[in-house]
């Protein structure tokens, strides 16, 4: 059965061919219009591999909810990228990072995971949630007070920014003068969590983090 004739022309039955899919890598989130429109994509990968190989990620994508409770509950560890891992995509560079990802209670499995866990439970009981309520509302009102005098404000930077980093800072029991760098921190940190590959260009900035 041909495709083209003598001519060179293409048959007409090779104009029916249906175009092939595009690829189902996470990668394609970096076209314009799959990040606009991202859900066909993950209804694509829940239909047809909902575990994927992802090889421009080097990791398995799981699309599924059952799949990923099962994940999130019995192989945490296993999420996280090793120092050896890394050096074998051509990535040693971040092993100082990936020891301290391995450390974090995110990226254990039990008992490490519980032990961890159930340390930080104790700085949210009902008692410390009530506390930290009011706490919170006077942080809120100290930030609205501070541009009401201007009649505008940024939402963002004046307000949406600010209070979760100053809780947070509190919470560690950091100073809030420093709140804001320890959300620049916070930031940078995450973008190990699965940007690293896009942005080589950053990995300084992120080892830079690690080390401070």
């Amino acid at each position: 059965m041909g495709t083209s004739t003598t001519s060179g022309l293409r048959h007409p039955e090779s104009l029916l061919a249906p175009a092939p899919a595009p690829p189902l890598s996470l990668y394609r989130l970096l076209e314009p219009q799959v990040l606009a429109d991202p859900y066909p994509l993950y209804e694509r990968l829940r239909r047809e591999d909902p575990v994927h190989w992802d090889p421009y990620l080097h990791s398995w994508v799981v699309t599924r909810y059952a799949d990923v409770i099962t994940v999130l509950r019995d192989f945490s560890a296993a999420r996280t990228p090793t120092a050896e891992q890394l050096s074998a995509i051509g990535l040693s560079k971040l092993t100082p990072l990936a020891r301290v990802m391995v450390k974090q209670m995110l990226f254990l499995d039990p008992p490490s995971h519980s032990r961890i866990r159930g340390l930080a439970a104790c700085a949210f009981t009902p008692a410390r949630v009530s506390a930290l309520k009011d706490r919170i509302q006077q942080l809120a009102d100290k930030l609205l007070d501070s541009v009401a005098a201007n009649s505008r404000m940024d939402v963002l930077s004046d307000f949406a920014e600010p209070l979760p980093a100053i809780v947070t800072s509190e919470l560690f029991g950091v100073s809030t003068e420093f709140a804001l760098q320890l959300k620049t921190w916070s930031a940078k940190f995450a973008e190990m969590l699965g940007n690293f590959q896009h942005n080589p260009d950053r990995i300084p900035s992120m080892l830079d983090t690690s080390r401070t």
